[in-house]
């Protein structure tokens, strides 16, 4: 915790963060607040923010990384100038108690500022916090919260600050987010002098996205070949045709077989094949949706198809796929 002996500014104290910190929390989106905030204090030569650790309990907070932090407080009450940021990460809504909504809940009611850092955009979305508004979450993540949060616009953002609500994907993510609020408190030089102390040569806004883009994804630049990937990841519960995909990029449908065999040492079809599959293993490990669902999600008609499918790509069915991960998940 940080103990303010200076003030901000002339009658004024520190401008207050609570972290709480979930269980198995990621410790990067974590630290990489922290810092930021530190190194403005340092910069400016005065005590501009403080920081609460809390958490369920009031005593420790593990993180997915094993390393355990002492809490300063439990669940407590919050002012309204305080800035609530809850720390996701591994298995959130596991971690999100029903003790945990109804704390949010009843805090937010005051009017203060809270955020969700990485995976913890699902705990505000699961307390109706984000209801109405947009948001981001990290991308492994984003498939399952689609499913279970229509009422949320849900964007593939860096972070997003919508009115008094904070969330964002996560990682360094977290640094761009603080620079944003620094810069707005104390103005534009002081954000870029934390940025210059943390070697962050390159400033994300709410405008940019949170994912490589497709060309160094898959490390190859052919528009073509972009644009059609483009397509089928938008497309994953109503598959297109690969003669379809074709048309739409002006070229034949064999064309389009040489120009994946070249590049990606794979048919279009066995390439749109591994993305749905592959968002059919986020949502059977994070959602509670049945595998029939999970099936119609992913475009699969029949749910022996999919296992078929399934079986064959993972080695596993996805009754097992999901019995297994929540064994270990229980472990």
């Amino acid at each position: 915790m940080s103990d303010a002996s200076r003030s901000a500014r002339p009658g004024e104290g520190p401008k207050r963060f609570i972290f709480v910190l979930l269980d198995q929390f990621t410790l990067l989106c974590f630290s990489s607040a922290v810092e930021a905030l530190r190194i403005a204090n340092r910069m400016s030569g005065r005590d501009l923010y403080s920081w609460t650790l809390a958490g369920e309990g009031g005593d420790y907070a593990q993180s997915s990384s094993g390393i355990w932090f002492r809490l300063d407080t439990d669940l407590d009450e919050v002012m309204r100038d305080d800035t609530v940021l809850i720390c996701g990460g591994i298995d959130v809504a596991k971690a999100t108690s029903k003790r945990m909504l109804s704390w949010i809940r009843r805090e937010a009611r005051k009017g203060p500022m809270i955020g969700g850092l990485c995976t913890a955009g699902y705990t505000l979305a699961k307390a109706g916090l984000l209801d109405g508004k947009r948001a981001t979450i990290h991308w492994e993540n984003q498939d399952s919260f689609t499913e279970e949060f229509e009422e949320v616009t849900l964007t593939k953002s860096v972070f997003v600050i919508d009115g008094n609500r904070i969330t964002t994907a996560g990682g360094t993510a977290s640094i761009d987010l603080m620079l944003k609020i620094i810069a707005q408190d104390q103005g534009e030089e002081l954000a870029n002098l934390v940025a210059d102390q943390l070697i962050y040569t390159s400033i994300r806004t709410d405008q940019d996205t949170q994912r490589l883009s497709i060309p160094t994804r898959i490390g190859v630049r052919h528009p073509k070949l972009g644009q059609v990937i483009r397509m089928m990841e938008t497309n994953i519960e109503d598959p297109i045709s690969p003669a379809q995909l074709a048309q739409e990029v002006g070229m034949s449908t064999r064309q389009l077989e040489r120009l994946f065999r070249r590049y990606l040492n794979r048919s279009p079809k066995r390439y749109y094949m591994e993305l749905r599959l592959a968002k059919a293993r986020n949502l059977l490990m994070q959602t509670d949706m049945s595998v029939i669902n999970v099936a119609l999600a992913c475009g699969f008609a029949s749910p022996s198809h999919f296992s078929k499918c399934y079986r064959a790509h993972y080695s596993t069915t996805p009754y097992r796929e999901r019995g297994t991960h929540a064994a270990r998940t229980s472990a």
